[in-house]
């Protein structure tokens, strides 16, 4: 029986890993899986070593750092000396999982990397660390397996696995009927981030620009997204003296039945623009670490429906500009520009059919098989 070790940090892998164990068994039922991640995994079947709780942090408290260094030191023992794996395969989460590869590497084990870190965004000096310690990247954007194979790593490109794992659209009545929302009134949606720093730093400007929207026109109305992964505690400082209503676990439906949104950067953007929906990106944290991300960047756009048209088609308003003023000007153009409106909708679709119609766990999986019987 062959033997397999996933990696994942956070809630995202933990559901890209889950989709690809279950296209694994579909291959080959006799794969023994265990891994580091959530409950998707695990009711996928895997045998979890550790759940990845205490990794799915953004800084670099000492609490964070101990944490992951005590996760994997007792991690390489194990993969080393008890568990022997005959792959190991890294989902996202760069900075955990590179750190991992290279004493893998050491221990002649094979490692696969599904999702990779963005190198052609940030931290290009990472590619050097993944053609020494990776045996196969599995890419999701399809300008990625040029760059991988340009630096001699063997590269497989999958698709992205949103295209296949989104739901489809809601239906916008029903939708709005279950949430007791106005369906006379334009639907804005405010999606603040899955991470309580960006709470934090965006929550509060975010009710401050629906809030002078609602008053310059009535018309409109705001829901905000509860991020599964947090907390209502989370929440509740900022939510406790407005009306709006919260909306919890029902990201999708809720990017789908909008009119516009009000988002964080992140994969969020990407969900939106598979839905068409169109959008604003807003996002700021400490002065500290956005210096650090002007050093180290490799392109100069944000969200991924931009990165992946290579132009501007999504507004992206970064730190020192988020301002309600700014993100109040993007959102009623997108509402009532309507030339402008129906040219980025048009745009949005466009940077949608760039993307493969493959489905991503699929092709990982048996990407992955082949290896575990090279």
């Amino acid at each position: 029986m062959k033997k397999l070790f996933i990696v994942t940090g956070e809630y995202s892998g933990d559901i890209h890993a889950s989709h690809v164990v279950n296209a694994l068994h579909g291959i080959n039922a006799d794969i023994e899986i265990e891994g580091v991640g959530g409950e998707n995994m695990e009711r996928a079947g895997v045998k979890l070593f550790a759940n990845h709780s205490k990794m799915a942090s953004v800084g670099l408290s000492l609490q964070i750092i101990v944490n992951h260094f005590l996760l994997g030191k007792k991690l390489l023992d194990y993969l080393v000396n008890d568990y022997k794996p005959d792959a190991v395969l890294l989902i996202d989460y760069g900075g955990f999982n590179l750190r991992i590869a290279g004493f893998l590497k050491k221990h002649g084990i094979k490692v696969i990397y599904y999702i990779p870190p963005q190198v052609w965004a940030s931290r290009k000096g990472r590619i050097n660390k993944i053609k020494k310690n990776i045996d196969e990247v599995l890419c999701i954007f399809p300008f990625e397996k040029e760059l991988y194979e340009t630096h001699g790593i063997k590269t497989h490109y999958c698709g992205h696995p949103l295209v296949s794992q989104l739901p489809e659209k809601v239906e916008r009545k029903e939708f709005f009927e279950k949430h007791g929302l106005d369906l006379n009134k334009k639907l804005v949606s405010i999606f603040p981030g899955s991470r309580e720093f960006e709470l934090k730093y965006l929550m509060n400007v975010f009710i401050k620009t629906a809030q002078y929207l609602r008053k310059k026109h009535p018309e409109l109305q705001f829901c905000i997204s509860h991020a599964p992964n947090l907390s209502d505690k989370a929440y509740e400082k900022y939510i406790k003296k407005t009306d709006f209503k919260v909306i919890k676990g029902e990201n999708q439906a809720l990017l789908s039945a909008s009119d516009a949104l009000i988002l964080a950067s992140g994969t969020v953007a990407l969900e939106a623009c598979l839905y068409q929906t169109p959008m604003i990106i807003a996002y700021r944290g400490p002065w500290l670490f956005y210096f650090i991300y002007l050093i180290v960047r490799c392109i100069k756009r944000v969200s991924l429906p931009n990165i992946i048209a290579d132009k501007s088609i999504v507004p992206e308003i970064i730190q020192g500009d988020v301002r309600v003023s700014k993100i109040a000007y993007e959102i009623e153009k997108l509402l009532y520009d309507t030339s402008y409106r129906e040219w980025n909708i048009k745009e949005l679709g466009a940077v949608k059919n760039m993307l493969s119609d493959k489905v991503s766990s699929n092709e990982a999986a048996k990407e992955i098989a082949q290896n575990l019987s090279d």
